[in-house]
């Protein structure tokens, strides 16, 4: 059976654990199993804490203490004036001891402003996809990397932020997606960010209509990770950590199990 026609439906992720921790955990780091996937969506506010600190360090450690797999990083700046011209992705790549990939949104303050991923697993290609965005607001954009996790195979991880100012530049936004990865052939897709907007509401319909399953869900506010319901995965748990200085979003963690036969491609 082909990898496309292996269509799992959404009551392949009922049976998932949610933990809300009150904080960063500090206890030893989780070894990576085969097969499974921790993935981390983070909207970092520009490096920039609820204290007005830039703190690497105490961010590098909020993200280490989860042990993810792959990181969605939103807000990143690199090179910007506001940002004493730090590349974040750079550097909570070293901090964090993972690879990195950055992707520009918009030029900011003599820098860029825009996504990063960091990944444990090397990253073999970096596209940077565009969104749809109307005159005097934000651009945006779409970060995918390929990656091939241990006991997976394969797959391509997309990091975006969208528009928090109107609607339908969402709507444009989600819709662009969609015709990028809905389908795309290859191997898993998984979609994570911030997408700026409610369960339930239009723009996300875009992409529950499409076939994209909210792994965060219910208590999916506006930061998510998103399965296509034809990629085999299993939710095993959801962390949301209460963590309020460090950044003005909390760190949202999705633990997935690959439920095909054995790695694709």
């Amino acid at each position: 059976m082909t990898h496309t026609r292996r269509c799992f439906v959404a009551s392949a992720l009922a049976a998932l654990a949610l933990t809300v921790l009150p904080g960063c955990q500090t206890g030893s780091v989780k070894l990576h199993t085969p097969g499974t996937l921790r993935v981390l969506s983070y909207n970092i506010h520009h490096g920039e804490a609820m204290d007005k600190k830039f703190d690497y360090q105490r961010l590098a450690k909020v993200i280490n203490d989860l042990s993810p797999d792959i990181v969605a990083l939103q807000e990143v700046d690199v090179g910007t004036e506001r940002a004493s011209g730090v590349n974040q992705a750079a550097l909570l790549g070293k901090l964090c001891k993972m690879h990195h990939a950055f992707g520009q949104a918009m030029p900011y303050q003599g820098g860029q402003y825009g996504e990063a991923i960091l990944s444990r697993f090397p990253i073999e290609k970096v596209l940077v996809h565009p969104l749809p965005y109307e005159f005097e607001q934000e651009p945006r954009a779409a970060l995918e990397v390929r990656i091939k996790p241990d006991g997976i195979g394969p797959i391509a991880f997309v990091g975006t932020h969208l528009c928090h100012q109107k609607v339908e530049n969402r709507v444009q936004q989600t819709q662009r997606i969609s015709r990028l990865f809905s389908k795309q052939e290859g191997g898993p897709v998984i979609l994570a960010g911030d997408f700026n907007s409610r369960p339930g509401r239009e723009s996300m319909k875009v992409l529950l209509d499409a076939g994209w399953i909210d792994a965060v869900a219910p208590r999916s506010v506006i930061d998510y990770v998103l399965l296509r319901s034809c990629d085999p995965w299993k939710v095993k748990e959801v962390t949301i950590v209460d963590e309020p200085v460090v950044s003005d979003h909390n760190p949202v963690l999705v633990d997935l199990q690959w439920q095909g036969d054995g790695p694709h491609g």
